[in-house]
């Protein structure tokens, strides 16, 4: 950022830079360009460091040797970034996410709620376990599942809907279906999912309040690609997801 104001303070000139936001009139065909040259130059940067966060996080997924704090970085690089591409235009951006979302994703990184990284300090890790979401936008309701797998079988699973608010780019959800076991399955309310979401991990106890008062939990999405998607969950959490093959 300091670079390009430095960059409009050498080709307009502080006092000229002042009399041409006073007089609009006073702006010539050549301020015009440099001033679009700065606009350029910093969509230019925002891509730039979008790609080059995306990169990291790839690598990340793909190996789980990157260092957490580094992930944790570039996550918060990326969902900076998608926030002033969102606010260039917000529709296709969201529609952006909605055309790859669909799909199974494996959670690689989490940084846990709020609460949680309190209590450890800020600390955060790889996730251990095999935590699979899946993401249906291709039906209506549209569908969402999250459970904890050894290796192809599903131990504990939740199922449900979700919404997805274009203009926030905030996906809420409910769940109202727990399969153990891929056997058994039990229709539940939504409060009872959250506390057993909750207990497992599989949640936050965010979602227990939201669900208390009546209101859904919920994702902010930052971004989904055909390699992976990341999200802030309800609980403030960041998380990053590596899609399955």
């Amino acid at each position: 950022m300091k670079r390009i104001l430095s960059f409009a303070t050498v080709v307009l000139g502080v006092s000229s830079l002042s009399s041409a936001f006073t007089h609009p009139h006073s702006f010539t065909p050549s301020r015009r360009i440099s001033l679009s040259l700065i606009s350029s130059t910093t969509v230019a940067s925002v891509d730039t460091e979008i790609q080059d966060a995306k990169a990291l996080l790839c690598r990340a997924a793909e190996t789980k040797l990157e260092n957490p704090d580094t992930v944790l970085d570039a996550l918060e690089q990326l969902e900076r970034n998608c926030k002033k591409r969102f606010k260039e235009n917000p529709a296709a951006f969201s529609k952006d996410i909605m055309d790859n979302i669909t799909g199974e994703w494996r959670l690689i990184f989490t940084t846990g709620t709020k609460e949680r990284q309190k209590k450890s300090g800020g600390r955060v890790n790889y996730f251990p376990l095999k935590a699979i979401q899946k993401f249906d936008a291709t039906v209506e309701p549209k569908v969402i599942e999250n459970g904890i797998y050894a290796w192809d079988l599903p131990l504990l699973r939740f199922s449900g809907d979700f919404d997805f608010d274009e203009r926030k780019r905030k996906l809420e959800f409910d769940f109202d279906l727990i399969e153990i076991l891929g056997l058994i399955k039990i229709k539940l309310g939504r409060k009872d999912v959250a506390k057993i979401g909750a207990r497992t991990g599989l949640g936050s106890a965010n979602n227990e309040k939201l669900a208390d008062g009546g209101r859904r939990a919920f994702f902010d999405w930052i971004s989904a690609d055909e390699s992976i998607a990341t999200a802030r969950g309800g609980g403030g959490g960041l998380a990053l997801w590596k899609r399955c093959d």
